[in-house]
């Protein structure tokens, strides 16, 4: 019986398996977004055991244990972490169809070469093998890289880090590349006056000078990114329910700071016109730094109040938001456009209904001599799997250049995460094939090919430069 995983999994003509083994399937991983632990990349971690490299923190299994019906205690609670796995292989089975389970075996596949399927009864086995394997030197965190031929990581930062990991990292014989990401979303969360003065301390803190007005903050920032820029910064990300749709002045950005210092919160439209200002600000840093400005649009979090209040945020009870973009999108890029002051730009989309909205706003805006400049990011989060990746290349090859495409990014927190690119890159090249076995596309596999093989690595390395 053929395994679940095998050469030509997802790969339904021979268009496509060509394509995917003579153009995809050996380019470098260029992970340009994730929420990889700089320490445990640092350290060259070496975990203890499965659950540890594959269960701790994940939220995507969280929400599949929950909906089937297992207790909180083998999520996030205090069980036994083999009581945890054993959990999830018995959840893996009713995933059918969720892109867990593709997820799952792939993982198990490419790290552990392991080709049985995941459920109650394979999993004390596959435990016991997994963790046999994890003590040699091929599954420490370097390992895993060169395994896996990650060339470039960008971990996400916030801006009051130290980045010491980094340093040691820049000093160490790491496979990738690994830069940090600049993150200054709490800047921008006045609206939260207790939590957004603790952090401007903190800032004050790490930068040495008091910040008592609005300037003293820009300054502190622009600090911080030439820092992040010295340490080897590519990029800057960014995690928004909506971009604002204004942008205050900055005597009016000015009257707000001053009253949240002293503790006052401002009201929502002060709040968001606040951020406009500042986000509109920090663009222009990240345009005279050559870095990419990243905006993740349409969160809705933390819906679960109970689950919030006992356990915090990114505990998976967040969905997709239904408000529309396109105002604050329009407002930020539009006067970022205006100042001549607009970075390099990746807009990633949660609402699939907005991807056209979305893909035409990317062609409002270009330069002389660059390629995309403003770019439809790949699905993610709730839409980084097989449909709603196919809606994201589908509204972005029918309203862009689908050529110049940066491609593929883990976004995930775990280093067992990485067969989400030859996922999407078996995607990519289906679709492909299966266009040029209709006709659609003609069968010019060099020109095709190079297509699938910049999409998969060389776009995104020359678009972060």
């Amino acid at each position: 019986m053929t395994a679940f995983i095998h050469d030509h999994f997802l790969l339904h003509t021979e268009t496509a398996r060509e394509l995917y083994h003579s153009y995809a399937a050996n380019e470098p991983i260029f992970d340009y977004h994730c929420h990889l632990s700089p320490k445990d990349l640092a350290e060259n971690r070496r975990f203890s055991n499965l659950y540890e490299i594959w269960l701790a923190g994940d939220h995507y299994k969280w929400r599949a244990m929950r909906l089937n019906g297992i207790d909180e205690q083998y999520c996030t609670g205090d069980a036994d972490p083999y009581e945890k796995f054993l959990a999830f292989a018995k959840t893996v089975p009713y995933t059918l169809r969720n892109p867990l389970y593709h997820w799952t075996h792939l993982e198990l596949a490419r790290y552990f070469g392991i080709h049985e399927l995941l459920d109650a009864d394979t999993a004390p086995s596959i435990w016991e093998r997994a963790n046999a394997q994890l003590q040699g030197d091929d599954l420490t965190t370097w390992g895993i890289l060169k395994r896996m031929n990650v060339a470039f990581i960008g971990t996400t930062d916030d801006p009051t880090d130290s980045l010491n990991d980094h340093a040691t990292l820049q000093r160490s014989d790491c496979p990738a590349t690994v830069a940090p990401t600049f993150r200054p979303d709490k800047a921008l969360g006045i609206d939260h006056t207790v939590t957004w003065n603790a952090w401007v301390d903190q800032l004050q803190s790490v930068t040495g000078d008091s910040i008592d007005c609005l300037n003293d903050l820009k300054s502190a920032l622009l600090q911080r990114m030439d820092f992040f820029d010295a340490m080897g910064c590519r990029a800057s990300d960014h995690g928004l329910s909506h971009c604002p749709t204004h942008i205050a002045a900055d005597s009016e950005a000015e009257r707000i700071f001053l009253h949240a210092r002293e503790g006052q919160t401002p009201n929502p439209q002060a709040a968001e016109g606040f951020a406009g200002n500042l986000l509109a600000f920090l663009g222009e840093g990240y345009a005279e730094r050559n870095w990419v400005m990243q905006l993740h649009l349409g969160a809705a979090r933390n819906n679960n109040a109970h689950l919030f209040q006992t356990l915090g945020a990114d505990i998976g009870c967040d969905s997709i938001n239904d408000e529309s973009q396109i105002t604050g999108l329009t407002c930020l890029l539009g006067e970022l456009s205006l100042r001549e002051k607009l970075p390099h730009t990746i807009l990633y989309n949660l609402n699939p209904a907005q991807n056209y909205p979305f893909a035409t706003m990317c062609g409002n805006f270009f330069e002389a001599g660059v390629k995309h400049k403003i770019q439809f990011g790949s699905g993610w989060w709730f839409l980084d799997q097989w449909e709603g990746m196919t809606w994201q290349l589908n509204a972005l090859s029918s309203l862009g250049l689908l050529a110049h495409f940066v491609g593929m990014l883990t976004d995930s927190r775990s280093l067992m995460s990485y067969p989400r690119h030859e996922y999407f890159r078996r995607l990519l090249c289906s679709l492909l094939g299966e266009d040029i076995e209709k006709g659609i596309i003609p069968g010019q596999m060099e020109h095709v090919g190079s297509i699938v093989r910049n999409i998969a690595y060389r776009n995104a390395q020359s678009f972060f430069k």
